[in-house]
């Protein structure tokens, strides 16, 4: 059963407990690299899918390069700060250049 975008997510219980064996049985027996293939027949979920919720899981618990969701949403936080001080340093320097100009202008009086 695969998930695409027409289908409901499927249950974070759900994606928790398929993880959480995977991670059991890959312990279990490292050699075996066809534990979510085997997972994700016993559980109804697509391959592809398990496969996706095991990296994401191994990068949360530091065993993967990778950014965590909270090293994900801090950058998208740093890069909306960005953007708004590089809107306001433009605002700011647009003034500097009018004022400058006005400054010009009144001391040629």
């Amino acid at each position: 059963m695969a998930n695409n975008s027409s289908q409901k997510p499927y249950p974070v219980e759900l994606k928790e407990r398929a993880v959480k064996m995977v991670l059991e049985l890959r312990r279990e027996d490292p050699g075996d690299h066809g534990v979510i293939n085997q997972v994700a027949r016993q559980l109804g979920v697509g391959s592809e899918s398990l496969r996706n919720w095991v990296k994401k899981a191994e990068i949360q618990m530091g065993l993967r390069a990778g950014m965590t969701d909270a090293e994900r949403e801090e950058l998208a936080t740093l890069r909306k700060e960005n953007r708004e001080l590089k809107r306001a340093n433009a605002i700011l320097q647009a003034a500097s250049t009018f004022f400058g100009a006005e400054l010009d202008r009144r001391s040629q009086k």
